[in-house]
This record gives structure tokens, sequence and C-alpha cells, in this order.
């Protein structure tokens, strides 16, 4: 899954290793016992304190499983008009252990028409709660048996209670998308998303991540429909009444929260790797796009089965874009979706390709398909490798600085998070809710321990460990244990220690560092500084530390820091060094105030080979002088995020230099930046090159850099280019258009802006929607009456969880707009109409939050 977070022991034990002498005294709180010269006091507790001081911390075990289903086969069709799935399911059990007279199962919102002992067998007694299906067996049995279940019902997955998380949006389970087909602007889909525990809304299993099957399924649809699912297509079947029925077969065991199904009509554009089937399946008008969408896929496969020593393990790798989808991507074995944020022309994706989110998905078929999280506590052994992968495609393809870009931009959304909402441990069994596990210690903090744990036992022996706690673990669930355990076969290591403070315990080191330089030694002070409530007090540190001579050459040194007030000393250094790094290869996951000089801060940009060094460095650096002198040398550096971090620092005897790049750089993102930095240099002398620059350049984010820079200089002559531009049919600039039109007051841009309202993705949307609001406010009450009204449809019935609370948004902003004008005016009859405009608003208002089920909007919408 990848997303576009938020334990009190009751009894410690305290080891100190003083000889200091240790008096006890009693006091008139405490009954005492005198047992010869030892003293045993027990604490008096009033009867609420005696509750909460022996109670159990929270915790969430793996599911026990009293059976193990074997193999599911199902049988499907679509009552499109009602949302239902009308489904038969073979159930193939057996128990794990012990025997068993019944079985329960997982089957959200179903209504259960009947339940046999195999498709022709005898009916079985059940009971069902709308939640769980309890069917009595026909008899007791025994370990090694095996029986099957066949239950018919429909699944009415918007019919029941409706939720979310941040990361996954809505917990449907199957989603209707267009199904009237009304919409001719969008497709008519279904398709699924199971993770975490929502595929037994539209079929009966054991819906944990601890349970494994293989499977079947016969999908009928409109003869006009595609279809996919996990595994391959076995055949098609023509029913001679319209419709066609798809089977698919998976004959390698998944956990259940990965079986897919998705309908729609697609552009299919089939490749082929190492003999397996590759397909990429998009929205018909970017049948052109689709391999450049999903361009690098033959390479990644290829890359990460080398570098795992073990070849990609499923039968073939398809990837389908859905509308509307509720989060970022979902791992879906050997049938990935993506949210349509991700389907761009080829002209959008210059310097903007897909490969973070394709890498992400494709290692989860190793890590979370191939071998699973046991319980939803142990997430990170499915994410934190996810994360990862984006690491080391990027250190493969493009290089380590693009690759440590993303390590630190993951290193500060968890270093954010653990601010606002706290630490917990990595493997955490006390976590509230099972979605809470999807946050920034999961996947960011699960990638960067894993990074150290790399860089502690290197790259041979990871690589290695990881490819035998594969090997050892295919096609079972398994927890952190596992994973030490193979890194300690293959090291000959004991790392308890590292997995125990990095997995098991929480927080992460912040130290405060300084140094001295005396008799060619250097001592260096530590102090691991970090809230020991909120973090793990001592953390044990391995470290490269460097010493940077005064020529800028640097020497490595093998530190360990060990305790919460520690001191290094690294000998025979003859020279006083220019600075000493700590963490001279930046691979440690805490924070470090090494106080340096702003002269040591220039030191590491010039000479450090590392991007964390560099971009740190010049964050925390304020001497202008000292950043401009260091730009010179950023612009010509390989890697394009410090070209442009050069281009931010860059004075005017750079302007020259600027000038070129803003046409040369082969990084769209450096030529945007020399943009800017050109403009802030020359003021409205830019005009002219801006101009150009729209005209010519293909990228859209330069594109739009040019164009807020004219409206700055010369509003109407950006207004008279947004107009051109406004005929591209991509929405790539939609939001930059629809600031300079809202600004304008113009009403005549309405349209335009209303008409990308569906087309922007996911991180669009909430702009476009508040630069129509604030430009339809500026209209008159008749003009944002007529407009707004016809959003209920998208307030009621989008299947997007944000377009239809911005379509609601928007509409309460014209009724509060009317209401603000009824205020102000003095005409009676004026005043009636639109005292009868806010009637209509609040009816429609009421409406839409009476139809809506997602309980996050119910929320939102009190206030309205």
């Amino acid at each position: 899954m990848y997303k576009i977070i938020y334990l009190a022991i009751a009894l410690t034990v305290v080891s100190c290793g003083t000889t200091k002498e240790t008096v006890y005294q009693s006091t008139s709180e405490y009954d005492t016992e005198m047992l010869d010269t030892l003293v045993v006091t027990a604490p008096v507790y009033t009867e609420a304190e005696r509750t909460t001081a022996f109670s159990l911390p929270p915790y969430n075990p793996e599911a026990t499983r009293s059976y193990d289903i074997i193999h599911t086969k199902l049988d499907v069709a679509f009552d499109w008009e009602n949302q239902h799935l009308l489904g038969k399911a073979e159930i193939s059990i057996s128990p794990i252990f012990y025997p068993i007279q019944s079985v329960v199962l997982d089957a959200k919102q179903f209504i259960v028409h009947s339940v046999k002992l195999g498709v022709h067998g005898q009916n079985l007694k059940y009971t069902y709660n709308d939640l769980k299906l309890n069917v009595q067996l026909d008899r007791l049995y025994n370990r090694g048996e095996k029986f099957n279940i066949f239950i018919d019902y429909t699944a009415k997955p918007n019919e029941g209670p409706i939720g979310g998380s941040s990361a996954i949006t809505s917990d449907k389970g199957l989603f209707f998308i267009n199904p009237t087909g009304e919409d001719t602007e969008k497709p008519r889909q279904v398709w699924t998303q199971g993770e975490t525990e929502n595929n037994s809304k539209w079929f009966p299993t054991f819906d944990k991540s601890n349970e494994r099957c293989t499977q079947e399924i016969y999908m009928t649809v409109a003869a006009d429909l595609q279809t996919l699912s996990n595994g391959i297509l076995v055949s098609t079947k023509k029913n001679g009444d319209g419709t066609k029925t798809d089977y698919w077969k998976m004959d390698k065991p998944h956990a259940p929260y990965l079986f897919m199904m998705m309908v729609g009509d697609f552009a299919r554009v089939s490749d082929s790797w190492n003999g397996k089937l590759l397909e990429y399946m998009v929205d018909p008008p970017y049948k052109d796009d689709a391999k450049a969408i999903f361009n690098n896929t033959s390479e990644m496969l290829t890359f990460f089965s080398e570098l795992l020593d073990y070849p990609y393990p499923w039968d073939k790798y398809s990837q389908v874009i859905a509308e509307d989808y509720v989060s970022g991507a979902m791992e879906n074995t050997t049938a990935v979706i993506f949210g349509d944020f991700i389907q761009k022309t080829k002209r959008e994706l210059i310097d903007s390709e897909n490969d973070q989110i394709i890498a992400h998905e494709m290692f989860h078929h190793w890590f979370g398909d191939l071998v699973t999280c046991e319980s939803w506590a142990n997430l990170t052994l499915n994410e934190g490798f996810a994360n990862y992968s984006e690491y080391l495609w990027y250190e493969h393809k493009y290089g380590k600085d693009a690759a440590d870009a993303i390590r630190m931009s993951e290193m500060e959304g968890y270093f954010y998070m653990a601010d606002q909402s706290g630490t917990h441990p990595l493997i955490h069994y006390g976590y509230g809710d099972k979605e809470d596990m999807f946050d920034a210690h999961s996947y960011n903090k699960g990638g960067l321990v894993l990074h150290m744990l790399r860089n502690i036992v290197g790259d041979d022996a990871f690589f290695a460990a990881l490819s035998k706690y594969l090997k050892d673990n295919e096609y079972t669930a398994v927890e952190t244990a596992q994973l030490r355990m193979a890194f300690e076969t293959i090291t000959g290591q004991d790392l308890n220690w590292f997995f125990d403070q990095w997995y098991l315990d929480k927080g992460h080191p912040e130290l405060n560092v300084s140094s001295t330089y005396v008799n060619n030694t250097i001592n260096i002070f530590i102090e691991q500084s970090q809230d020991p409530e909120n973090h793990r007090p001592i953390f044990i540190l391995p470290f490269e530390t460097a010493v940077y001579a005064n020529d800028g050459s640097i020497t490595y040194h093998n530190t360990v820091v060990d305790a919460r007030y520690d001191t290094i000393t690294i000998n025979n250094i003859k020279q006083k060094p220019l600075l000493v790094n700590l963490d001279g290869k930046c691979t440690m996951l805490g924070t470090i105030d090494n106080s340096f000089s702003e002269e040591q801060l220039a030191t590491l940009v010039k000479y450090s080979p590392y991007y964390f060094d560099k971009t740190a460095s010049l964050r925390m650096m304020s001497n202008t002088e000292l950043l401009q002198s260091l730009a010179q040398n950023l612009i010509e550096e390989k890697n394009s995020s410090l070209r442009i971090q050069g281009l931010k620092n860059a004075g005017p005897q750079l302007i020259d230099r600027i000038k070129t790049m803003i046409h040369s750089d082969p990084h769209s993102g450096v030529r945007g930046q020399a943009l800017l930095a050109y403009e802030s240099i020359v003021g409205a002398e830019s005009v002219t090159i801006i101009e150009e620059v729209i005209k010519r350049e293909q990228v859209y984010p330069v594109i739009k850099t040019a164009l807020d820079l004219l409206y700055i200089h010369d509003s109407n002559s950006a207004i008279q280019s947004a107009e051109i531009l406004m005929k591209d049919p991509s929405p790539a600039l939609a939001t930059s258009l629809a600031t300079i039109f809202a600004n304008s007051g113009d009403g005549k841009y309405l349209s335009y802006i209303q008409d990308n309202l569906t087309k922007v993705n996911i991180y669009q949307i909430f702009n476009i929607f508040s630069k129509y609001s604030d430009l339809l406010t500026m209209q008159s009450d008749k003009v944002m009456f007529s407009k707004v009204k016809n959003f209920s449809d998208m307030a009621i019935n989008d299947g997007n969880l944000y377009r239809r609370f911005l379509a609601t948004n928007t509409i309460n902003a014209v009724k509060n707009k009317i209401i603000e004008n009824t205020e102000k005016a003095s005409d009676d009859t004026i005043k009636a109409n639109l005292l009868d405009y806010i009637d209509q608003l609040n009816s429609l208002l009421s409406e839409i939050i009476s139809k809506e089920k997602d309980e996050t909007l119910q929320a939102r919408y009190t206030n309205f």
C-alpha cells in the first residue's frame, strides 16, 4: 500500500552499576515487615489506584486460527443499479490442530441465501449478524480432514456503516464507479480494496493477514467490459445474453486482503518479462502513453529479482488505473491498482516519472505478498521494505544522491509525525486501531531502519539475509523474529541489540555533540538528550566518524556511542581538522546538533560526498556571502536537487550562467528554478525570457512557474497566455490557470474551471475547488445559485471522498455568501428571492448530509 500518525509498564526494574550505598526508609504511608536486615515495603493503594496500577497494557495479538482456508472459489456477477455483488463461494477448509464442529467466517453486510456442505451437499445451520457468519458443521472434523462450505449470498457494500482512515479513505471493500453510466466524462468501473480487512465485504473468508489460500474467480460481466483479477485468465465464455464469464485462477497461496477484482473499459497493453505476462491497463485516451506511465517495470523486475536472489515468484504482473481510488496504490498479488493521479501523458511524465510508487508496489510482491506480516502490529515488515525499495531502485537507476533525496524526505516525514503525534514502537502491539498502523513509523521509519541495518552488516550480508528471509518464510506469515534470525544466521552476529531498540522500542536518538583537538587527539563528547518518556533513553549507535583535513580529504573511523553521556577518542591525528562529523556517512535515523560554525557547514557543502551533509548544511547556513560563494560549485553538481540549491543561493555574478540554464539544463526542475533566480535578480527585465519559456517549454511545471512570474509583472499578458494554454487538453495547468482566472473576477472563466474539477488529480483538487469557489462568490446571486445547485449530484454520488466534501463545501460557501448579501439588501423583492435561494440551498445541504454515509464527512458537515 502506497499512501498520499497518529505502554505504560506497570512495574519497572532499574539496575544501577554504582557502588553507592542505598538506604531504605519506611514512612507512615507504608505497611512494613522486618525480615532480618531487609525492609520490604508495600504501598497502600486506594481501590481506583489498585485497578490502574495492575492493569495490562493494550495488546493486539496475531489472530487465533482454529481452521485453515486451503482454497476459495468464487462465482460473482454484478447488480450495477443497486451496487450489489451476487456471489457464490465454495471454501475448502481444514482444522489447524484441534477438532472443530463450527466455522466462523467474516462476511460483512451480506444477505445470506443458503449455506451448504459443498455445492450439492446438505444444508447447514448458521447464524448471521451482518459481520460474522457462524456455520454449524454436520459433524466434528479432525486435523487432516478437509471439507467444503458453499455459500450463496448477496454483498451490499454501500448499505452498511462506511468508515475510512487517512491512508485508506473508505472501507467499503467493493466500489461501483459511475454504475449507471450517466456521467459521460467518467468510466464505469468496479474495483476492490481489501486492505486491511475489507475484502470480507464482498466474499466470505477469514479476513486476517495470517491466513492464506489459493483462489479461483468466475466473473460474469457485460461482454464489452474487461476484467482483471489475481493470477492468470484461464478462459472467457460468451453466455449468449450479452454477457461473458471470465475465469481467473491463482494457484499460489496469498492472504485474503490481497484478493482483487476489477471491471471496466480499459486500454489493455501487453508486454512480457522472462516469459511472464506484463499488462498496463489505462483509460482508453492514455493507451499510447501506457508503457511510459509504467516505464521501467521490466527493468525493476530484473533488478529486484537479482538483488534478492529470488526471482519474481508470481505468474504475471498487471498494473491498472482505478477511477476515484481510495488510496495511493495497492499491491494486490499480480494485479496492482493505482490511483489515477499516476495516469499522465508522455509530456506530463517528463522529469515526473512514477518510479517510486511502481517500485513500492512491486517490492511488496516479495515483502507483503510472498512473506506477509502475521498481524497489523508487524505492518512494517510489509511497508518498511516497500518504502526502502524506492531508495534501492533510485540508487540503482539514478544514483546515490537521488536515493538520498528520497531518504531525507522520508526522515523529515517521520520527524514531523513524531513531533505532532508522538512515537510508538515500530512493532506496535498496543495500537488503538489497526488503521493507525499506516503511519510514518511503519512506512518511513521502517525503511530508514533497514538502511541503518544495511550499513551495519554491509551490502553483501544485507541482501544475503533478505534472500534467506524470503526463502525460509515464503508463502507464510511472519513476525520480526524471523527477520532477525535470518540476519543472525547470515552474519553470525547477535543482533538483538539492534532489533530491540529499533523495532521493539520507540523513538529515535537526539544527540548533542562537541569535540576538541589536543596533542594529536580528538575527543568527541556526546549527550543523548532525547526525552526518555517518549524515546528510548539510550541507543547503541555505531558510526563511521569523518575527520576532515585542511585540504578537504576525509578519513573515516569506526566509533560506537552506547551511553547517555559518552566520550569517543580518536588518536594520531597530526593536524587540527577542519571539522569532525560523528555520523560521517549520514546513516543514522535521529537528530544531531554538532554546533558547527558557518565555515564548517561550508566545508561540508564543498567536501562531503553525501547529499545529506550538503543539503542539511545549506539549510542551516544564513551567511549570504558564504552561500553565494558555494553556489558556483553547486550549480555544476550532477544531482539536479543540488543544482537547484545552488540556484536558490546564486547572486548577480552568475547571471549569465543562470540565463543559460533556463534553456539548456537537462532537468526541468532546474530550468524552472533558474527562471526564478533570473527573475529575482533582473525583475521586470525578465519578461521577454518568461514569455519565451511559456511558448517553447514542454514541461508543465516550468510553464506554470513562468506564468506565475508573468502575472506578477504583466497580469494582462498573463491572462492572454492563460487563455491560449486553456486549450491544452491536459489538466496539468488547470490550478495555475484557475488562480489567474479567479483573480480576474471574470465569470466567463467559471466553465473552464468547473470542467477541470473532475479531471485534476488528488494533489490539485483542493486548490482548484478553492479557486472556483473564490470566483463563483464574486458573481451575482443569480449566477452563484444557478451554478452551485448543479453540484448536488457530485456531492452525493461522486466516488471520490474529497470531491464530495469539496462540492458540498462550495454549496455551503455560496449559501453563506448569499446570506451575507441578504443582510445588505434593502429591496424587499430582492431579499425575498435571496431567502428563497437560501432555503433551497439549505434543503440541498440537508439532502446531501442525510445521504452521506462516510463517518468522517458526517462529522465535517455538523457545522454546515
